[in-house]
This record gives structure tokens, C-alpha cells and sequence, in this order.
């Protein structure tokens, strides 16, 4: 799995053979074949990894929050500086391109969304207890669509460091949220 995600992140998922991805995992070719039918099933291991300990994440964010250990801003600002910092981002575009082609990673992407659009449903009451309805649904979407985003920003040359992004993009994500009514 590790040798897949670093060929996949430096090479492209179609631009790996499962020659190299042996050779860089140390193990035959028949081995690989024996774990899994063929790359899209390892594209579909590393999204089921990565979306279990995301989520896992995510709900811990949920639960300090709960127990008054975090604020709502602090959480979203934790929330948003994993996908700040993301160090497999080219991995993740390939993994979203697949998602589109491949069913099955398909839907685990949008199981991990509905995952974490419940989470983030929360995170915007807790922000603003009032809000409901449309403008609810409105505030998941944008969080969500902030997530994917940041999780994805070093093509647009950055000018501000992961930490202060995460951390003025919280700023701006409860604000925005406590001002709708």
C-alpha cells in the first residue's frame, strides 16, 4: 500500500504498471494479484484507509468539541489544516479522476461525504444553533466545498502558510456561519 501511494502520488495511478509497483513494494507481481484484482482495488484500499482515518478524525474533532477541549473555530481550524497540509495531493486528484470512472471509489468517496457532511452539519449548529433548513444545507455544502478546496490549493501558489490558511479560514467559516439568520 505505502508503495502504491508513492508511485501513484510521483507517477500518475495509469502511469504505474504493476511491474514498478512490485518492484518498489519488494514483492512479485503474482503477490500483488493474489491481495487485490488489479490497481483500481488499490486505489480503492488507500480511499478506504484514508476515509477511516479522516473520519475517525473528524469525529474525535466532534467529541472535544463536545466536552468543551476545543472551540468550534479551533475544531474547524483542525479540520481544515489536515486538508491544508495535505502532502498527497496529486494522489488525491488521480483518486477523484478514478472516482468518476470507477463506481466502486465512487461511492466511497460520497460515503466518506455523507460521513463527514453529518459532522459538519453539527460543526454549523454548534456555530449558529439557529440555523435550519436551506441555509443549513448551504452551510454544509460550502464547508465541504472549503475542504475539497484547501485540500488542493498549492497549484495556485499560496501565499499565506498551511497554519495561517487553516486558521483564517476557520475565522471566516464561523463568522460567516453566526451572521446568517
Amino acid at each position: 500500500m505505502a508503495a502504491a501511494r508513492d508511485l501513484f502520488a510521483s507517477h500518475g495511478f495509469h502511469q504505474t504498471s504493476m511491474a514498478e509497483l512490485a518492484v518498489s513494494a519488494q514483492v512479485s507481481v503474482g503477490q500483488i494479484y493474489r491481495l487485490f484484482k488489479g490497481k483500481e482495488e488499490i486505489i480503492e484500499a488507500l480511499v478506504n484507509v484514508d476515509s477511516d482515518e479522516w473520519a475517525d478524525a473528524m469525529a474525535d474533532l466532534r467529541a472535544r468539541v463536545d466536552k468543551g477541549e476545543l472551540t468550534i473555530e479551533r475544531a474547524f481550524e483542525r479540520a481544515l489544516m489536515h486538508n491544508v497540509s495535505a502532502k498527497d495531493e496529486a494522489l488525491s486528484f488521480d483518486i477523484l479522476a478514478e472516482s468518476f470512472r470507477n463506481p466502486a471509489v465512487g461511492n466511497r468517496i460520497a460515503a466518506l461525504c455523507a460521513r463527514f457532511r453529518a459532522i459538519l452539519r453539527d460543526f454549523a449548529c454548534i456555530a449558529n444553533p439557529d440555523l435550519s433548513g436551506e441555509a443549513l444545507d448551504a452551510a454544509e455544502e460550502m464547508i465541504l466545498a472549503c475542504m475539497f478546496g484547501l485540500g488542493h490549493r498549492s497549484l495556485s501558489l499560496p501565499k499565506l502558510s498551511a497554519e495561517v490558511t487553516a486558521r483564517r479560514s476557520a475565522q471566516m467559516i464561523v463568522a460567516g456561519l453566526r451572521a446568517v439568520r
